[in-house]
């Protein structure tokens, strides 16, 4: 016979968002059931953020390595353990994990079913031989690697970010299949450590990011030996001996490209298939659970937050959404999501970095704006480094409102941080021109951008007022 567990919060899903809901109720002492069926701490820790910021962080070194002669340093070609590589990325793994753990949230008091979790009726969610009946649920399964329909793959050897970190050997010739985010990150890192790398893309690269902001990143990649080919479709994957064939067309006509490993970055999907959501009367479909601005579900007992909503996928994201959802659940207070404030960023070389709305949409909302853009290269910081190539654009409203900030700069996730508090905050240009930024620093940049948008004004009020002193006096 089935356990039966009436707690408060019943959670499924152990990754970022659902970790975040589970300490904060637990924190108050409120009872909590956590369901998970794979590997705490999720996607992010054991497939995504952590390993692949830390072979990023690898490929940045050999980078530096091999162009330091433009420092007055000796470079040279470096070479990749990557065996050693390979076993620092799970020892990083490693070393968080125990945040994450069963045993860290069995000690926070949260109760943890490590079993598939499913609806049995709108009340009840059966997971292994228990039967939880809670009064909220919050849904935080998470999404996983989308893979594309392409003829052929299915006898053909690919990667996703759940496999690539368990390679242990460097690609002698990667072929990554979507330049998004995931997609230009690995092509740059795993080039950067020696591998041949080719790109296809059914659409723009980054198309998610503004088109003068991505045209730097990509600009970058193809300059390190990166090959793109974007508007191209995938007509068939042949697997043949150790190669891996994709017999593409594009604009150009037809052709093939030849690697010895393939990855699919081409998206992700929401992970509830196997959760029986239509017993428990969920709205939802291929790309996500429907949602309202307060994350809840069509049944109101039951939220969805992170991927599983669909949206923004980040894990910044399933933190927000975790902490609007404890505010309704735990105080009765109401909370909207506003996509508005939250940052995104890319971490090719240079990063991408934006937040607020975009120069076409802020158009299409509110008309005329106006738009700031100041190179990179006005940066002393950026001329010291070596790091020239880059932009910030700053979209602005009426009064002088900051509606949207794009960076493309090394370390521009971080550089967007002050500006996400901008957003987050309608603070106006006047605020960001009276604070004092330290030099040399790259963050200079913003209000060296902020302050040539006030020169033209300023030059024309000394203009107005000569005029008026030459009537009075001429």
């Amino acid at each position: 016979m089935a356990k039966v567990i009436n707690p408060d919060i019943c959670v499924i899903g152990g990754g970022a968002a659902g970790l975040s809901v589970a300490a904060g109720a637990a924190a108050f002492g409120v009872p909590v059931v956590l369901i998970e069926r794979g590997l705490m701490g999720g996607d992010c820790l054991n497939h995504g953020c952590v390993p692949s910021k830390t072979l990023i962080a690898a490929a940045r070194h050999a980078q530096a390595i091999r162009t330091a002669g433009r420092f007055g340093l000796t470079a040279s070609e470096p070479v990749v353990d990557y065996e050693h590589l390979h076993a620092r990325i799970h020892e990083v793994i490693a070393g968080i994990a125990p945040h994450d753990s069963v045993e860290r949230f069995a000690g926070l008091g949260v109760e943890v079913l490590q079993s598939s979790a499913r609806f049995v009726d709108e009340n009840t969610i059966a997971a292994g031989d228990h039967l939880v009946r809670a009064r909220r649920f919050v849904i935080a399964t998470g999404s996983s690697p989308a893979i594309p329909d392409v003829p052929g793959l299915d006898k053909v050897a690919f990667l996703t970010n759940e496999t690539l970190f368990d390679l242990t050997r460097l690609p002698a010739h990667l072929i990554v299949v979507g330049a998004g985010p995931v997609g230009t990150e690995m092509a740059q890192a795993y080039r950067r450590l020696g591998a041949e790398v080719t790109v296809i893309e059914s659409r723009r690269a980054l198309s998610g990011a503004d088109p003068e902001l991505a045209a730097i990143a990509i600009a970058a990649l193809r300059s390190e030996g990166v090959v793109l080919h974007e508007a191209t479709t995938i007509l068939e994957a042949v697997q043949s001996g150790g190669r891996i064939v994709l017999r593409c067309e594009n604009g150009t006509g037809a052709f093939q490209v030849e690697g010895s490993d393939l990855l699919l970055a081409a998206g992700r999907r929401p992970n509830h298939a196997s959760l029986g959501l239509s017993a428990a009367g969920i709205d939802h479909d291929a790309k996500g659970i429907e949602v309202g601005s307060n994350l809840r579900t069509s049944n109101r007992r039951v939220y969805a937050i992170g991927d599983a909503a669909g949206g923004l996928q980040f894990t910044h994201v399933a933190s927000y959404h975790a902490r609007l959802v404890l505010q309704q659940m735990l105080f009765r207070l109401p909370a909207r999501e506003d996509r508005a404030i939250v940052p995104k960023v890319t971490y090719a070389d240079p990063e991408i970095a934006e937040v607020g709305w975009s120069e076409t949409k802020a158009r299409e909302e509110f008309g005329a704006v106006g738009i700031i853009r100041t190179d990179l290269a006005l940066s002393d910081r950026a001329r010291t480094d070596g790091a020239e190539a880059g932009l910030i654009k700053i979209i602005v409203g009426r009064r002088g409102r900051i509606l949207g900030v794009g960076i493309a700069a090394p370390g521009a996730g971080e550089l967007i941080n002050m500006w996400s508090l901008a957003v987050a905050n309608a603070m106006t240009l006047k605020q960001i021109r009276g604070y004092v930024a330290p030099y040399p620093t790259l963050s200079e940049i913003g209000k060296q951008a902020v302050i040539s948008y006030y020169a033209p004004l300023a030059k024309n009020a000394v203009v107005r007022s000569a005029i008026r002193a030459l009537r009075v006096f001429g």
